[in-house]
């Protein structure tokens, strides 16, 4: 039986993500894929907790490793406007663990594209996608951050690095800028297209006020959480840094439609 949402303290990631993973029922829906895609938050090349540490990524892996044949990839679209998603990989160690757990490192800024449509969306009628993320299981594993424009950034929000800077890079020193003017609505019709089948959100610091940087959460929040429901997951998260969900307009929008916030009394 699967679970919309858990949340466990965090001990260690090798400790604690197994334990949380098999709390949600993961094993039965891992050993189903034929190829799960692990979305990293490398926004940049600043150091955790802005970005995913390698070693809980390292754990993902070797859980789906551990329940699953199948083929794993770690990919990527780094939002930094001067390194490559490659160099990014390189800063925060994910190409030695790739070579240690012999998986492919993809950087999604450059990957195959395909042109999506949905009649309902405002902002992106029509998106560019990479291939590889429609054709894979795809689990986000985001950093529990407030942020200055979408109030936080949690699993739904981690999506935008699938975004490729040749058609969402619109001015500005963030390759994914499009989707600053209306960031509420635009990660609502994102994940229109391609919602998180499996919700991460490593919460075992936080960052309080802003998502580049600024001071962490006092004192850490000292939790993992997962789910197969992003937007039962991310309200989950939003909670910890002190946010109600109904505050986070993407949320409260996602609620009904892509996911339930709460599970129905």
């Amino acid at each position: 039986m699967t679970s919309p949402c858990r949340i466990l303290p965090y001990q260690s990631y090798a400790a604690t993500i197994p334990i949380l993973l098999e709390r949600i029922g993961a094993p039965s829906i891992l050993a189903r894929q034929r190829r799960i895609l692990i979305k990293p938050n490398l926004v940049n090349d600043a150091p955790p907790p802005v970005t995913l540490p390698v070693a809980a990524c390292a754990a993902l892996v070797r859980c789906c490793r551990r329940w699953s044949r199948a083929r794993i990839v770690i990919a990527e679209g780094t939002g930094e406007k001067h390194l490559t998603t490659e160099e990014i990989f390189a800063v925060h160690g994910y190409d030695q663990l790739a070579r240690q757990e012999n998986i492919e490192l993809v950087d999604l800024n450059e990957a195959e594209l395909i042109e999506l449509s949905d009649k309902r969306n405002q902002i992106f009628p029509t998106f560019m996608m990479p291939r590889l993320v429609m054709e894979s299981f795809v689990l986000s594993a985001a950093m529990l951050k407030a942020h200055s424009l979408a109030t936080v950034t949690l699993s739904m929000k981690n999506m935008i690095g699938v975004a490729p800077p040749a058609y969402y890079q619109r001015g500005g020193h963030w390759k994914k800028s499009a989707f600053h003017r209306q960031m509420q609505q635009s990660i609502l019709e994102l994940n229109r297209y391609r919602r998180p089948d499996l919700a991460f959100i490593d919460a075992s610091v936080g960052l309080s006020d802003y998502h580049l940087g600024g001071p962490t959460c006092d004192p850490p929040v000292g939790k993992l959480l997962a789910g197969f429901d992003p937007v039962a997951v991310d309200a989950a998260g939003a909670d910890l840094l002190g946010v109600p969900w109904r505050q986070v307009e993407h949320i409260a929008l996602a609620d009904g439609e892509l996911g339930r916030a709460e599970p129905p009394e």
